[in-house]
């Protein structure tokens, strides 16, 4: 009998051996290729409300899209605070002139202004954002919002206090079309439930643009708190966890020695009341990628699973927004270029109607918690 296996083996191994390796992959002419089509979008999200807000602080571009985000949502950019005159003239370049305040005391002390949104250095986030909390105003600020402990039990406390929000732009998940159309197809429960995400989010250093601070750890909070907030926000949110701890996390600065208070390379695994995720994040994206970062999400559900290639899909279909999902139905691509974005107008509807759509305040805050306590107890790569 042993013989008589061993020889059947021999002979499909030879014939696997003859067949070329095309063969066995997916084609239209095998006729298993994954379909595609175009995500449906739907009426595009409109603005139910306006209210007066204001921008403080113009130290990283993502306050670009955080603007443009308040105004599809409804927002009325009413004036603005900075001081690098460079800054300050491109921002008022691309909003038509808009006021420059004299003082950030200006802004906190007009009534009109329900909504500050502000992206100055990370370090000096939160105090931002406590401040407007205190003024009675609500909150947006860039990621990360918050870069040290004590920092999130202020802000905890000064939500708590004064009932106003500290909202994050975790926008890597908020204003990526593929990562909504995930969300969607999720909640539809198309893959059963969520188990695993596990996210790769490289980025390009572009050492000549970076102002001092990019450099000091002190300043951005480290390469967990800064770039990985986005991706345990995207853990919490797509397993729905409600409560998580840090497994296991690293951190390190392999590439550049001359630079000793960066890091250019992160990961953790985290474990929450409704899953588990895997976050690695980089500074290595190489010059010859024609965007900043090939940036991929990976959600393992009971009954299939989706991938999200959001910026790029090399050697692939041109654009970002690609989505992928296995499911009992099969194998299909998603072109999600097309779907909407709602979290503007739902954030400016929470800010109107002290409604709480477009992101949850304590989800927010524990993504927020699960970096900076990965970041506190992460070890260094061990490389041979």
């Amino acid at each position: 009998m042993d013989s008589v296996d061993r020889r059947t083996m021999l002979t499909l191994a030879s014939l696997a051996a003859t067949v070329p390796a095309a063969a066995f992959a997916q084609s239209v002419t095998q006729g298993n290729a994954p379909s595609a089509e175009m995500a449906p979008t739907g009426p595009e999200p409109m603005a139910k409300h306006s209210c007066n807000f204001a921008v403080i602080g113009l130290d990283h571009a993502h306050i670009y899209g955080m603007t443009d985000a308040m105004i599809r949502g409804g927002g009325k950019l009413v004036a603005f605070f900075a001081q690098d005159p460079a800054q300050i003239a491109t921002f008022q370049k691309r909003y038509g002139g808009v006021k420059l305040a004299r003082s950030e005391a200006e802004i906190m002390d007009d009534k009109s202004i329900a909504l500050i949104a502000g992206a100055p250095i990370p370090d000096l986030r939160a105090p931002l954002g406590i401040r407007a909390m205190r003024a009675g105003k609500d909150y947006l600020g860039d990621k990360p919002a918050i870069t040290t402990l004590r920092q999130l039990a202020d802000v905890r406390r000064a939500v708590k206090e004064t009932g106003r929000k500290f909202a994050i732009m975790y926008s890597e998940r908020l204003e990526v079309r593929s990562a909504i159309q995930a969300g969607y197809l999720v909640e539809q429960g198309a893959i059963g439930k969520v188990v695993q995400t596990v996210n790769l989010a490289p980025h390009r250093v572009n050492a000549p643009s970076r102002p001092d601070w990019f450099w000091e750890k002190a300043r951005y909070g480290g390469i967990l708190t800064d770039i990985g907030s986005h991706q345990a926000e995207q853990f919490l949110y797509y397993t729905k966890s409600t409560r998580a701890q840090v497994v296991a996390s690293q951190t390190g600065n392999i590439a550049w020695k001359d630079k000793p208070n960066f890091e250019d390379f992160g990961d953790m695994v985290c474990a929450g009341n409704g899953g588990t995720g895997y976050v690695r994040v980089d500074w290595y994206t190489p010059d010859g990628l024609p965007t900043w970062g090939d940036g991929r999400l990976f959600l393992l559900g009971t009954e299939g699973y989706i991938e999200l290639r959001k910026y790029v899909d090399i050697a692939g279909r041109p654009g970002g927004n690609h989505l992928l999902i296995a499911d009992k139905k099969g194998v299909r691509y998603m072109d999600c270029s097309q779907v909407h974005l709602p979290f503007g107008p739902q954030f400016i509807t929470d800010v109107v109607e002290r409604s709480n759509i477009a992101q949850d305040q304590e989800q927010a805050l524990l993504a927020a918690e699960l970096v900076l306590k990965a970041q506190r107890q992460a070890t260094r790569p061990v490389l041979a």
